[in-house]
């Protein structure tokens, strides 16, 4: 009887998979743990989370690049007065101080009238997600929303803020409309995810109920183009419906890129075939 070929390499039947995904899947095994590869590649993107959520808010740099494409700013701080007291405190991150809610009670007051929409740009828990992201965003929704005509505050720029915050900024400049741009909480294979939240008539007080959520707009994930695509939506349903949150759901056309012509063209994700 012949003899196994111990030499003949066996086919890995998830690597196929794996090559599809971020995810952490058949990672193989060296005994009882893991190989050295896997670990130290584990405890590199854990560091890069760590690093993410306590990366500095370079608001500075930020609105200068907001200058230069024509968007006044504002830069205020939450009621968290440091990085320790925001992760530790939520509650304090989802209101403003007092120093810059009485800015913005002084600005609202002189510039009477409020306005369609006000975009807020906060650090949440990846200051380096909005560094990459927010600006390239907003350019793409700006290229897209160019025939809405909506009248907009300066693009507030908010360190140690919560999702919340945006409701009590959207309230004091009374906007129809408000549009967070925050970094997620970073996972093990994406440490720059940047989240949109929408909230149509917001004011202080209102739970998540009342919010449309947009998350992992990034490279690797949901596109600039696609994302403001699905935002504008959103934002033009809640003008005719005056609401959002559970009750404005996400039925936007997905748009298609046709093989032949690059210009996208809507169309159902799950018939494009």
């Amino acid at each position: 009887m012949a003899k196994p070929d111990k030499s003949a390499a066996q086919a890995d039947p998830w690597l196929k998979l794996r090559r599809l995904t971020p995810a952490r899947i058949a990672l193989g095994r060296a005994g009882t743990s893991l190989p050295t590869a896997a670990q130290l590649d584990f405890q590199f993107a854990h560091a890069q989370a760590r690093d993410a959520v306590h990366l500095a808010f370079d608001h500075a740099a930020l609105r200068e690049r907001l200058k230069q494409k024509g968007h006044d700013s504002l830069v205020l701080h939450s009621a968290a007065a440091d990085r320790n007291v925001y992760l530790q405190r939520p509650d304090l991150g989802r209101r403003l101080n007092a120093e810059s809610a009485q800015r913005l009670h002084e600005y609202a007051a002189a510039h009477v009238g409020g306005v369609d929409v006000v975009f807020v740009i906060a650090d949440g828990l990846s200051a380096l997600a909005v560094h990459r992201h927010a600006l390239p965003f907003l350019e793409r929704l700006d290229e897209q929303a160019s025939q809405d005509g909506w009248s907009r505050a300066p693009v507030v720029l908010v360190e140690q803020a919560r999702v919340a915050i945006g409701d009590e900024i959207g309230e004091i400049l009374g906007a129809r409309m408000v549009v967070m741009l925050i970094g997620e909480r970073p996972g093990l294979s994406s440490p720059d995810s940047l989240g949109l939240y929408f909230t149509y008539a917001p004011r202080v007080g209102l739970t998540d109920a009342y919010r449309n959520c947009i998350s992992n707009v990034r490279l690797e994930g949901l596109s600039y183009g696609l994302a403001a695509h699905k935002l504008l939506y959103l934002m033009r349903e809640a003008c005719r419906r005056q609401l959002s949150g559970v009750k404005l759901k996400d039925e936007a056309d997905v748009p298609m890129l046709n093989m032949n012509d690059t210009e996208p063209t809507p169309g159902n994700f799950l018939t494009a075939f």
